[in-house]
């Protein structure tokens, strides 16, 4: 096919070293040390905003969420659970993104929205389950409190691994 291509948005790769002729954009040069470097201090930060929510929750509020009252303001095994899962969350979003970042086209669009669905659905699992109304609230809010942070995070993130010239359109 010669001339211009039938959709603007989409440049003209002619034969090579023929009028018009552009070289193909290569695979998008992702700093995947610095990428993983950011992902280790967003599990620390995603484990502790568990924390703190659960501080505010059991302490501030005094909804026992988590562990039985009597655990007392940090709760108990499940607290540290609670904290280890939301670091694990932080470490394999972040292999999401990375495979995004190398793989799809638009990949800030789909992590975006990738990760909003998950923390919604993470959100909503606890009216799934048979617990007081103000536990299913705490918890869920907890849930997006650990979703939102992450996906904050490693979102912004994705800009400053991305060379500009490799972003196209995000």
């Amino acid at each position: 096919m010669a001339g211009s291509a039938p959709y603007g948005d989409v440049p003209y790769y002619g034969p090579s070293g023929g009028p018009g002729y552009r070289t193909p954009p290569g695979p998008r040069g992702v700093a995947a040390g610095r990428l993983w470097a950011t992902g280790a201090p967003t599990a620390v930060v995603a484990a502790l905003v568990a924390v703190v929510a659960t501080l505010l929750v059991r302490g501030v509020l005094d909804i026992p969420l988590f562990a039985p009252r009597r655990a007392g303001v940090r709760g108990d095994a499940s607290t540290g659970c609670l904290t280890a899962w939301a670091a694990v969350g932080a470490v394999v979003t972040t292999g999401l993104l990375h495979l995004l970042l190398v793989t799809v086209a638009r990949p800030h669009a789909f992590f975006t929205a990738i990760a909003g669905l998950v923390t919604v659905a993470l959100a909503l699992l606890p009216f799934t389950m048979d617990i007081d109304l103000t536990d299913r609230i705490a918890s869920a809010a907890v849930f997006l409190a650990i979703g939102v942070t992450i996906t904050a995070l490693l979102s912004n993130a994705a800009y400053g691994v991305v060379p500009p010239q490799s972003r196209g359109s995000w």
